[in-house]
């Protein structure tokens, strides 16, 4: 949570806290005529909503934690077939992937094999001359030149 928003939140408690005790001040000289018993029932109603307010703040705390939990160990107890054939897709995708790369990488190698062999095979010269170490020495020194 940002600090903006963390100040937004308080200064909203402040004002509902601020809104409550202008409230109660108010209603509070008109307490004294209100009949026992509806005080009684006002009463009871007000720890229920306190336990209400206490139980559904600790059910929110340990929801959040779960959802987090959850997600940071990747676990659901529902998960179901599909939901697990879904996660093996990356992976199925990655070895595709890397599958396709190496024909294609063969199919280049091979391809460039060919073409040096075409240029030895339809070459003037024979193919035993490149293997001949002094026209290799040639090849060098006429390089330099």
């Amino acid at each position: 949570m940002n600090n903006q928003s963390m100040m937004q939140n308080l200064n909203s408690e402040q004002l509902i806290d601020a809104y409550g005790a202008r409230l109660s001040a108010w209603l509070d000289p008109s307490a004294n005529q209100v009949p026992a018993d509806v005080l009684e029932r006002l009463r009871a109603s007000r720890m229920q909503a306190i336990a209400k307010r206490r139980i559904l703040k600790i059910e929110t705390a340990t929801s959040v934690f779960a959802n987090n939990a959850t997600a940071t160990l990747g676990g659901d107890a529902h998960f179901g077939f599909w939901g697990r054939a879904a996660s093996l897709l990356p992976l199925v995708a990655l070895l595709a992937g890397l599958m396709g790369i190496g024909v294609l990488q063969e199919n280049q190698r091979a391809q460039e094999l060919a073409e040096v062999d075409t240029a030895i095979l339809t070459d003037e010269l024979p193919p035993n001359a490149y293997t001949d170490a002094g026209f290799a020495q040639f090849l060098k020194a006429s390089a330099r030149d």
